[in-house]
């Protein structure tokens, strides 16, 4: 038979983040809301319970390996805290899990290792786009490839911690595919636009973001030269 319980790992871990969330999370979540800021210490504090290094493979520097369902788990209890500040907290999980799951060995090494250290990295993902019905499978920013480099134009909203971000995992139309492409915070043709609104979590800062004729090498689309399936 099928066993629907939590092993003892799962709920030590929920355990956990229900304690953080409680403690931290309820207490600060209505300032948070009218600040519009979510206070650099909880972020910390959440960033030390190490979510993100429990979903990275012990030979990128994390202690544990990927579990959506596990994932889950966590975000139902931390975003019962809140869920602005929940959001800000997961932010570097937008560009650090899908390298760990979709990139190739040469880019899991060259940037895993940084999600799994003390301070709060600075990543981001740009996806969604400023389009009436968005359809992640047919993206107007366009990634065109140029020798050895794509070349990346469009407009991104909704990018959660844009402003002062020194990764973003950028998705883009390549040949008429969703592909995700590694761009560095400080490449020229970045223009981190202003903050948007989104109702219920003002405490998580959300930017418009502009890539003009962003280049970036060909190693950094996402998986490589085989790329990814969306």
């Amino acid at each position: 038979m099928y066993s629907f319980d939590m092993t003892s790992e799962q709920k030590m871990l929920v355990d956990t983040v229900r304690r953080y969330a409680e403690k931290n999370l309820r207490s600060v979540y209505r300032e948070a809301e009218e600040s519009k800021h979510v206070p650099d210490k909880v972020v910390q504090m959440g960033w030390e319970i190490g979510l993100l290094p429990g979903a990275i493979d012990a030979q990128y520097g994390g202690y544990g390996e990927y579990s959506a369902l596990t994932n889950a788990l966590y975000l139902e209890e931390m975003a019962w805290g809140d869920l602005g500040i929940t959001l800000h907290l997961l932010t570097p999980n937008l560009f650090a899990i899908p390298i760990a799951q979709f990139g190739n060995d040469k880019q899991k090494e060259e940037y895993l290792a940084r999600f799994c250290d003390e301070s709060f990295p600075k990543a981001t993902a740009a996806l969604v786009e400023p389009v009436v019905q968005f359809d992640p499978a047919e993206l107007q920013t366009t990634a065109v490839k140029e020798g050895d480099t794509f070349v990346i134009n469009g407009k991104k909203t909704y990018v959660p911690l844009a402003d002062g971000a020194e990764l973003f995992l950028v998705y883009a139309q390549e040949n008429g595919a969703t592909q995700a492409f590694i761009v560095p915070g400080d490449a020229p043709g970045i223009k981190v636009g202003k903050r948007v609104k989104l109702m219920g979590v003002q405490a998580l800062e959300l930017y418009e973001v502009e890539f003009a004729n962003v280049t970036v090498p060909k190693a950094n689309r996402l998986g490589g030269l085989k790329g990814i399936r969306i």
